[in-house]
């Protein structure tokens, strides 16, 4: 990857493991924007885009994610917060194949727009022909996972256990509807990080040393 040309890094990451954190923090230290898949689908939600909608902005300007950010006052999303399941949740996917299809969409017009990092489950996939793409995959032990999720959030074991159960389920789950692989599948990433042992500095010092 050329950090001197346009580009996107897609992180690719287990809950727990610190990679959204990482992602955050990489883009700080490129100077690039910073989105993940909470603001993406948030975006869909709130502005109730569609592919369709899409393509009659692309018609209307080549730059159509830059025009659109600017309208609606969209900045980077270091705030949101990354999905925890609660009691209730439905346990399979919650991404019908319409919002997948948008989300490719935003997420395509963003990367010909301006370098960016993307946290998300889907984008070693959406960006595997992109031609300055590097992707990241960071994992971690369970107890690393376990302990991180009991710290941060406040969880007993237990909880941290199920969450990490649920999540890893539901991600997997998406990942072989939408794109046919697994997401432990290492072929799909140029880089893939062991989180134990390291800050989150580290592991953004580790995957900056790897692009130079």
């Amino acid at each position: 990857m050329n950090k001197n040309e346009k580009f996107v890094i897609t992180i690719n990451r287990e809950l727990g493991s610190g990679g959204r954190t990482v992602g955050r923090k990489l883009a700080e230290r490129l100077g690039v924007a910073f989105y993940d898949k909470a603001l993406i689908k948030a975006l869909t939600e709130k502005y109730h885009l569609s592919v369709e909608e899409i393509e009659h902005m692309k018609g209307s300007s080549q730059s159509w994610w830059a025009d659109f950010k600017r309208r609606m006052s969209i900045g980077q999303s270091a705030d949101a917060n990354y999905y925890i399941p609660k009691k209730g949740d439905e346990p399979e996917l919650l991404t019908t194949d319409v919002l997948f299809e948008t989300e490719q969409e935003i997420l395509k017009g963003i990367a010909a727009d301006e370098s960016c990092v993307v946290a998300g489950r889907s984008g070693f996939y959406v960006f595997n022909k992109h031609p300055n793409h590097l992707s990241v995959l960071i994992q971690a032990s369970m107890d690393f996972r376990l302990n991180r999720l009991v710290n941060k959030h406040n969880l007993t074991e237990n909880e941290a256990v199920k969450a990490i159960e649920k999540v890893d389920k539901m991600r997997e789950n998406y990942i072989k509807k939408y794109t046919g692989t697994s997401r432990y599948d290492t072929r799909n990433y140029d880089l893939v990080l062991r989180a134990d042992g390291k800050t989150e500095d580290q592991l953004t010092d580790l995957i900056l040393n790897f692009i130079d």
